[in-house]
């Protein structure tokens, strides 16, 4: 978990992906249609991908991907991010991360 954190705590968005996963694919269009330009990882591409799911699993994570982190904080998979969406805060929450200026 401790370098799941790291990771986490890097970039303003930070999500843990996997490339063949549509609801990855939804919570990251999500992001770039607001003009967010998240850091993806994906699991199934990288190194030490595996290591980094089992650490999502055992954190709580389940399913394992998608998971989003905004300004270092766990928000959660795709379920937590379209609710922030559609009571409308996700927005200030992006804008407070510094991941969106307009």
């Amino acid at each position: 978990m401790e370098m799941v954190t790291k990771l986490a705590s890097e970039r303003p968005v930070v999500i843990f992906s996997k490339s063949s996963c549509c609801m990855c694919h939804t919570i990251k269009t999500l992001f770039y249609e607001f003009g967010v330009n998240p850091t993806v990882y994906e699991l199934d591409e990288i190194p030490r991908g595996r290591e980094l799911e089992q650490a999502l699993l055992r954190f709580g994570c389940s399913p394992s991907v998608p998971v989003v982190y905004i300004g270092g904080e766990f928000v959660g998979g795709a379920n937590e991010v379209m609710s922030l969406h559609l009571n409308r805060s996700l927005i200030p929450m992006l804008r407070r991360a510094g991941a969106l200026w307009v």
